[in-house]
């Protein structure tokens, strides 16, 4: 029969990044029977991968426990009494590639992300662009596990069946009647975030149709505060920020019919659980291979490239470009409308 081989996977940060692994690890415990899996992360992000079969977490504490190099060492001598057969790095970054140099160094099979630096360098540069998509970055996961010896197939990904609402959920949400419509308008950065007058609009639009509740995800204060803007007036949304754990969001979400996101992790917790996701697109483009999982590419709504040439400008939207500030304004909220439209059920009882 063979042993089970245990394979220790990095992935420390950003949200999205950690989102986007679910539905390989997915693939590699169905397709790999004998494959068991521990996913080093950070503490938050553990409910992404409850009730998966064959996959452990380990929190790791990168800004306090195992912060610096002393803490490094820290985190292998605890991943050591592990004893893994290989280490996939997901991340690639100095953090895990000094865990990955370790194992290594004592033998273990080790393969880590190839993150494309100079093709996504060329990608976004204002001259001399080569703007062709690169390969997107579940496949890059996806890579390196076949490194280690286990291809997976991700077009035989199988989708976990939506959560079961308890009952504190179901007392927020209400119970499922009508369309549920996830709408996540935020993203770290500026460039990414549609134009709040053209959200609005999207909102009231998708807001006044049939048999259709709303809800809104944020966080922090002053997202709130821009949260209840947005629903003022209409009593079929739902604003979820500061109001449920991160646990009873990922339930909620599991549960949408559609989730409307920017270029940020929503889309991509959305997409891990075979949820139709629609994003839109600024400073970022999904050529720099971070769309949503299993969506199609009409769901993809980006800014127009003819009147915006220098688009991308960024990968992760970080950077500002003079005159690029309203390129989302050419995202119509009608299309907007539509692509949501498109994953609605007007017949629901």
């Amino acid at each position: 029969m063979g042993r089970r081989k245990h394979i220790l996977v990095i992935r420390l940060s950003a949200m999205g990044d950690v989102a986007m692994m679910v539905p390989v690890l997915r693939a590699l415990t169905e397709q790999h029977k004998k494959v068991k899996v521990t996913v080093v992360s950070k503490a938050f992000f553990k409910p992404f991968f409850n009730g998966i079969p064959n996959i452990d977490f380990f929190a790791a504490d990168p800004n306090n426990r195992h912060k610096g190099f002393l803490g490094l060492l820290k985190l292998y001598t605890e991943l050591k009494k592990i004893h893994v057969y290989g280490v996939a790095d997901l991340h690639n970054v100095l953090r895990s590639k000094v865990i990955t140099t370790l194992f290594r160094l004592k033998s273990k099979k080790t393969a880590t992300l190839n993150k494309a630096r100079s093709q996504r360098t060329a990608l976004i540069r204002p001259e001399n662009k080569v703007f062709e998509p690169l390969i997107p970055v579940v496949e890059r996961y996806a890579d390196v596990f076949e490194k280690l010896g286990f291809p997976i197939n991700l077009s035989k990904v199988k989708f976990p069946e939506k959560q079961s609402l308890t009952a504190d959920v179901v007392a927020f949400t209400g119970n499922r009647i009508r369309n549920w419509i996830g709408i996540a308008p935020f993203a770290k950065h500026k460039s990414k975030i549609y134009p709040k007058d053209l959200m609005q609009e999207v909102i009231n639009q998708l807001a006044a149709k049939p048999d259709t509740k709303i809800f809104l995800f944020g966080a922090g204060r002053s997202e709130v505060k821009k949260l209840e803007d947005f629903a003022a007036g209409h009593d079929n949304i739902i604003i979820t920020a500061g109001k449920m754990s991160f646990k009873q969001e990922l339930q909620l979400i599991s549960n949408l019919d559609v989730m409307l996101s920017m270029d940020s992790g929503n889309a991509h917790i959305a997409a891990m659980y075979g949820v139709n996701v629609v994003t839109l697109w600024g400073a970022t483009h999904p050529y720099a291979g971070f769309a949503p999982f299993n969506q199609p590419e009409k769901n993809q709504l980006v800014s127009d490239r003819e009147k915006y040439p220098k688009l991308p400008t960024s990968i992760y939207g970080n950077k500002k470009v003079e005159g690029y500030e309203d390129a989302m304004r050419t995202i119509n909220p009608k299309d907007v409308v539509n692509a949501v439209d498109g994953y609605l059920n007007y017949n629901r009882l």
